[in-house]
């Protein structure tokens, strides 16, 4: 019997981040209860502790080993700050570092960088099939923990050049069920390519059975659905549908000229019951792709009357990440920017704001953002007249005459506007 100490870093998780306010280190928990269930005493620390209590208790449990994960390559500074805070601590513990940056980088660079004693590359199949070890977390984590997080497969048949999860989990691994795997009525798929599944048809009639019963309230996917597959079987979007999928998400990675076939798609989730505001389609900015036809993109999307999903390119190879959407005039000394394609850190920030603001006007079917409505500087009077009125060029009108400044989503936008 060993005794193990799983360690999460003290990652900046932005709190006000939809995407990661309730992020749980899924692949921890699974490895606990495999652990476990091997005869190993194991105890979770999130972070590293301050208080002298805490570390007491740390030195206490005196592990036989510490193992570390890590996420996005651009936070491995994270990591290698918790490989020496353990090592100081826990001076006899042998530490080994898994997880994504671990296993995107050679394994003699992870050692090198992080001074840890061991890597571990890939997932580790034999915890796979675990139930996560919920109760280790605790009081840890910020926001209450009411819902599931589910794999129906591991890794990705599609080799994106952005993506790194072929690389890090080449082999494609399904579940043929999962009806006897959940245990909440809110559940989160973790899948990278949930619709690839050869058994998705199975899966989703399982859901659909306990969604009819109530035994589950909703579900979602974090990685979206493959729109390609949606085509090919339409169906799918129903049963989706029905099993409670909320926020369905597809892809728009490349250039303007797909147009045709993402309004497909959409039109797909549209006439399966979802309406378009619900909608959202992912966007890769700060990559091959200029701005200038980000743009076309974006507004291509106000047109359906879509939501948006941006996501920033980071190349799979940088080590840091210091941009700040506060700060004017960074660099790529501080961030990743895709000068060859004629980004610039107003670009970025431009297109990221754009974004908010049409995001915004979808979601409260209005023909304009205000900073001013935005921030309730009007009163309930000045907001229902020009709801009341029936044009936008009324609106515009209107909107001129009181002074507001005043953003139109169906323009191209660029820095200064």
């Amino acid at each position: 019997m060993k005794k193990v100490l799983l360690v999460e870093p003290n990652f900046p998780v932005p709190p006000k981040s939809k995407n990661h306010k309730n992020f749980l280190p899924i692949g921890l928990l699974k490895i606990a209860s495999y652990l476990r269930e091997n005869g190993n005493e194991i105890k979770l620390k999130r972070g590293t502790p301050e208080q002298s209590e805490e570390i007491r208790e740390i030195q206490n449990f005196n592990p036989d080993e510490v193992w570390i994960t890590s996420l996005f390559t651009y936070w491995a500074k994270y990591v290698k700050d918790a490989v020496q805070y353990y090592k100081k601590i826990l001076p006899n513990a042998t530490i080994l570092v898994g997880g994504i940056y671990a296993s995107l980088f050679p394994e003699k660079e992870v050692k090198e960088f992080t001074k840890c004693d061991k890597v571990y590359q890939g997932i580790m199949p034999e915890a796979e099939r675990y139930f996560p070890a919920y109760d280790l977390l605790g009081n840890t984590n910020p926001h209450p923990i009411d819902y599931q997080i589910i794999h129906t497969t591991r890794g990705c048949p599609r080799k994106c050049n952005f993506c790194g999860t072929w690389k890090i989990e080449p082999e494609f691994l399904s579940k043929k069920s999962i009806r006897n795997d959940i245990k909440q009525k809110k559940l989160v798929f973790y899948d990278n390519n949930l619709l690839m599944n050869p058994y998705i048809e199975n899966i989703l009639a399982e859901l659909v059975d306990l969604k009819k019963k109530k035994e589950i309230l909703w579900c979602e996917s974090q990685s979206g659905f493959d729109g390609r597959i949606l085509l090919k079987k339409p169906y799918l979007a129903s049963m989706l549908k029905q099993a409670g999928f909320r926020y369905p998400r597809i892809a728009w990675d490349w250039g303007y000229k797909e147009q045709h076939s993402i309004e497909k798609q959409i039109n797909v989730l549209i006439k399966a019951g979802y309406q378009s505001k619900e909608v959202f389609v992912f966007v890769l900015y700060n990559w091959d792709i200029p701005f200038e036809e980000m743009e076309e993109k974006r507004i291509k999307c106000w047109d359906w009357k879509v939501q948006i999903a941006d996501c920033r390119y980071r190349p799979l190879n940088k080590l840091y990440d210091n941009y700040n959407p506060r700060v004017v005039g960074q660099t790529s000394e501080d961030y990743y920017i895709h000068e060859k394609s004629g980004w610039t850190d107003e670009l970025v920030k431009q297109f990221r704001k754009n974004v908010r603001r049409q995001n915004i006007c979808v979601r409260h079917n209005f023909p304009f953002y205000s900073e001013s409505f935005e921030n309730k500087k009007f009163g309930k009077a000045v907001m229902g007249k020009v709801k009341r009125l029936e044009t936008l060029e009324e609106k515009i009108e209107y909107m001129d005459k009181i002074g507001v400044k005043y953003w139109l989503p169906n323009r191209a936008s660029y820095p200064d506007n």
